[in-house]
């Protein structure tokens, strides 16, 4: 058993929880590991950046919602849908891959890609999942953004939907359940600052 720890985050849109993330892992002293995964993953599939961007986490669902097909496309579409496909199930491989690497090379932080399932039989991975109240995610996505508050709203509807889906067709557990995460931590009851210091203390219990 490795004598150090491995946390990953799972997060609703808008709850903090990558801000949290890179708290903890400044207080921790140690990496984090979250887009630049996607990097990451393109290098060694020798792909484009923003190819591997299009499935990364919640592109693929975004990718098939918003491609328009007509009667002389529907080829097109059910070739690009396998392509899209195929496409995601190689970056999903060689995303695990590299957590499985990182995870092996010490302490650190990882933000979402599937991290909790792909680390389930490490030893030393504490997995949480961040959420917070609807009215604060709301706020703070349209402050953040810039957006009214009702498109705040829609943007993160579209975007847990996505993560959603991008989790489950992966893991075949369910997005932000007690089942699939070992804890839940409400951000909205908790505050950003205490969820920072209940982590370190998970971590270095």
């Amino acid at each position: 058993m490795p004598g150090y720890k491995i946390i990953t985050i799972g997060r609703q849109f808008g709850s903090g929880g990558h801000e949290i993330g890179q708290m903890l892992a400044d207080r921790l002293e140690i990496p984090l590991y979250d887009h630049r995964l996607v990097s990451m993953a393109a290098e060694a599939l020798n792909l484009r950046e923003d190819t591997v961007r299009k499935v990364d986490e919640s592109g693929l669902k975004m990718f098939l919602t918003n491609y328009s097909v007509g009667p002389a496309s529907y080829m097109d579409f059910v070739n690009a849908t396998s392509y899209m496909q195929s496409l995601n199930d190689n970056v999903y491989r060689q995303q695990a891959e590299i957590i499985k690497t990182l995870a092996g090379e010490g302490p650190c932080v990882i933000i979402g890609r599937c991290a909790d399932y792909v680390l389930r039989d490490f030893p030393g991975c504490i997995n949480v999942f961040i959420c917070a109240d609807k009215e604060d995610r709301i706020k703070r996505i349209a402050q953040r953004y810039d957006l009214t508050e009702r498109k705040a709203a829609e943007k993160i509807r579209k975007t847990d939907r996505e993560r959603r889906y991008y989790y489950e067709l992966h893991t075949g557990l369910e997005w932000g359940s007690i089942e699939s995460h070992q804890a839940l931590l409400n951000v909205s009851l908790l505050g950003r600052d205490n969820t920072v210091r209940l982590l370190e203390m998970m971590y270095r219990a």
